[in-house]
């Protein structure tokens, strides 16, 4: 295998052989990744393509100064732009079909309520539309689910949490490693004082006060590095 530092120097040249070499040297380390995501919905190919969108950024963003391997730097990256993916993409899919049905399901119930002066059987909405009960109460079922699983349950301080932000998922223990894992590497690039602020903050739970007395240093000096370290880690992960 070519010297990895060599490559990726001739792949910012515009040299396109030696980036796609690059992706074939790391192959395994997207699938590697890719695997982690199993169940979500989407074939593992797909992600597989997603996760080489995040090598080849990594790939481009690379800075041959750092000192860290360039698969420590593409771990966060591939993960990233899948996770991306997924979030945008939309963990559940309803057909086009069956929302149509549902919404003459709903027009149907309305306007039967109205006539009737109550709430209409399954059956009679079904006759209305013209379907059997099943797909009647398939189409019911399928909207209100989505919907419920979305709909806001946050307070003024959350407003963006939904149901589907507190359901248990049977994958929490391999999302929590692959967390990690993004989180060991993000934490590999900072320099040891960058490191243990982030550690005394955001895992011994310290004040910026408290830090800035064990480190010897004014608060304000913490919360000044505190922010630029924090930045440094979102562009890292979203470059």
């Amino acid at each position: 295998m070519e010297d990895t530092g060599k490559l990726i120097r001739q792949a910012h040249e515009g040299n396109q052989e030696a980036r796609e070499k690059l992706v074939m040297n790391n192959v395994g380390l997207v699938w590697s990744i890719v695997r982690h995501f199993t169940g979500r919905g989407c074939e593992l190919e797909d992600l597989f393509q997603i996760g080489c969108v995040g090598l080849l950024k990594a790939i481009d963003k690379f800075n041959l100064d750092f000192e860290v391997k360039f698969s420590t730097y593409a771990v966060p990256m591939i993960t990233g732009e899948i996770k991306r993916f997924l979030r945008d993409d939309g963990m559940i899919k309803v057909s086009r079909s069956i929302k149509e049905l549902g919404m003459r399901v709903r027009s149907a119930r309305e306007k039967l309520t109205g006539e009737l002066g109550r709430e209409p059987t399954l059956e009679e909405i079904a006759v209305r539309v013209g379907v059997s009960r099943e797909e009647a109460a398939a189409s019911l079922e399928a909207a209100t689910e989505v919907e419920s699983l979305y709909k806001n349950i946050g307070g003024a301080e959350d407003q963006n949490l939904c149901l589907m932000d507190r359901l248990p998922d049977e994958r929490e223990d391999q999302e929590r490693l692959m967390n990690q894992m993004v989180l060991k590497q993000l934490l590999d690039q900072l320099e040891e004082k960058e490191r243990e602020i982030i550690v005394r903050r955001y895992f011994e739970n310290q004040t910026q006060s408290q830090i800035a007395a064990a480190l010897s240093i004014s608060q304000v000096q913490v919360s000044r590095l505190e922010k630029k370290i924090l930045r440094r880690m979102r562009e890292y992960l979203n470059p």
